[in-house]
């Protein structure tokens, strides 16, 4: 005999709340409130140092093309001219396993990974915390320098300018770093962690809140640009590339998946501009893998997506349109 309807879907509901519960518990811990908490990052050594002198082809990026913090360091990398000097490896990850696995089995450095997981287990004995992307990776000494990607950014903007292609373009300037810390500051705490703030919130307490400082704080972004070229006046900085990065994919994956539905970028006036003129940036469009992006979003965020469905649109064709924000 059939079960009732009814009773089919409150039992339904009851396990798929507590698996779901579960699994975010893990994924994306949560204050008392429901809140999304992230976790600090661990590995926060500098370069250069005494440890860690500058060099070319020593130090290696691993980078998951999905990942918004392994993208900041894609772009720094890029448009500084870091390309012969600091080596890439690529990641990606696993809903079945939920941890970054190597596009291809790691064997260099005499490694031999094939997970994040065992990447740094070899890295640190003992470890057990997160085995995020990105990482800044000392090939000589086979240690993890630095996985924060907020300080590995200032790091390829200041530490390789003598094998830069492009050493004049100063990203992070003395006169300006006041400003660019305060926007860094609001940014990451509404903007950049705001979008999984939303996604990932527990309650709907927690989701409305998220919600309402997102969208004020872009508010007050479009607001900025409409007399400003850049967060911080005519040149681009740091604070521009962290915000970017959750802007290229707030249209493709953070409006429906997260549920930051009440506003695309691409309807503002001013921000949807700023975009574009910095995704046109000589070596930025080629650091924006889309297709990565969603797969990485909606193919294994498991619990946000449980069919696992990807989205055939919207691609980034729109990011070729004239920006018309000078020159």
């Amino acid at each position: 005999m059939a079960l009732p309807p009814s009773l089919l879907i409150r039992t339904a509901k009851t396990i798929w709340t507590l698996l779901w519960r579960t699994m975010m518990s893990q994924m994306a811990p949560s204050d008392q409130g429901g809140a999304y908490q992230r976790p600090k990052s661990v590995f926060c050594d500098r370069i250069p140092s005494e440890k860690f002198p500058a060099s070319t082809q020593r130090y290696r990026l691993i980078v998951g093309m999905g990942c918004p913090w392994a993208h900041r360091t894609l772009i720094v990398r890029a448009i500084k001219g870091l390309d012969s000097a600091i080596a890439i490896t690529v990641v990606s990850p696993s809903g079945d396993e939920g941890c970054w696995i190597f596009d291809q089995p790691s064997k260099q450095d005499s490694l031999d990974c094939r997970t994040m997981p065992q990447f740094y287990a070899k890295a640190q004995l003992g470890y057990q915390g997160r085995a995020t992307v990105p990482v800044l990776w000392d090939s000589q000494t086979n240690t993890i320098v630095n996985n924060e990607s907020s300080e590995i950014i200032e790091i390829l903007n200041a530490a390789f300018n003598n094998w830069a292609t492009q050493p004049n373009l100063e990203l992070y300037p003395v006169e300006l770093r006041s400003d660019i810390d305060q926007w860094n500051k609001r940014i990451y705490s509404a903007v950049n962690n705001g979008v999984y703030r939303c996604g990932f919130a527990q309650t709907q307490a927690a989701y409305e809140a998220a919600c309402n400082d997102l969208f004020e704080t872009l508010d007050v972004i479009d607001t900025t640009l409409a007399t400003s070229r850049y967060l911080c006046g005519s040149s681009i900085t740091l604070a521009d590339i962290r915000l970017f990065t959750t802007l290229i994919r707030f249209d493709v994956a953070y409006y429906g998946l997260f549920k930051c539905n009440r506003r695309r970028i691409s309807e503002y006036e001013h921000l949807s501009g700023y975009l574009r003129d910095i995704y046109q940036l000589p070596g930025v469009a080629k650091t924006c893998d889309v297709d990565a992006i969603k797969r990485d979003y909606f193919g294994n965020l498991f619990p946000l997506n449980p069919g696992g469905i990807i989205p055939l649109g919207p691609d980034l064709e729109s990011m070729t349109v004239p920006h018309r924000r000078g020159t």
